[in-house]
């Protein structure tokens, strides 16, 4: 994602996959037609995280809008500048307290500019944790049993 590879036309073909096994799944009792609800409901989860996940990936702060807030960087510093014109050192201690503001804020802001590239980027680790995690546990000797009754 953080190369922009992915888009939504493009399915995941192991959570598709997994999504039609539970659903061909004929349950026996109620504790199986249980599972599978929370199966098919954890596996529409990840789905709908990597649908978040890909959006996200494709927005961000474009140049108009780092534009439109160094531009009313500027003005707050040109209005702060003109209020305490009076008073040179309260000037300069308002423009200085303002013009660090600013400066802090902008490396804050620039992350959600490319979420996923970066120091500070996100990771999939959340996610592959979640496929991983209860997909381990799950496996095929599970699914056959499950199809059995047992």
């Amino acid at each position: 994602m953080a190369q922009h590879g992915l888009t939504l036309a493009s399915p995941p073909t192991a959570l598709i996959e997994a999504l039609q096994l539970t659903v061909s799944l004929r349950p026996q009792d109620e504790s199986q037609r249980m599972a599978q609800r929370e199966i098919m409901a954890a596996l529409n989860r990840a789905l709908d995280a990597r649908r978040q996940r890909i959006t996200i990936s494709q927005s961000g702060v474009g140049a108009v809008q780092w534009g439109a807030i160094m531009l009313l960087g500027l003005c707050m510093l040109i209005a702060i500048a003109m209020v305490h014109s009076d008073n040179r050192q309260t000037c300069a201690i308002a423009v200085t307290l303002f013009a660090t503001g600013i400066a802090l804020s902008a490396p804050m802001i620039a992350p959600y500019s490319r979420p996923f590239t970066g120091a500070n980027s996100v990771g999939p680790e959340l996610l592959t944790n979640s496929t991983t995690g209860a997909g381990a546990r799950f496996r095929s000797r599970d699914i056959e049993d499950f199809s059995r009754g047992i």
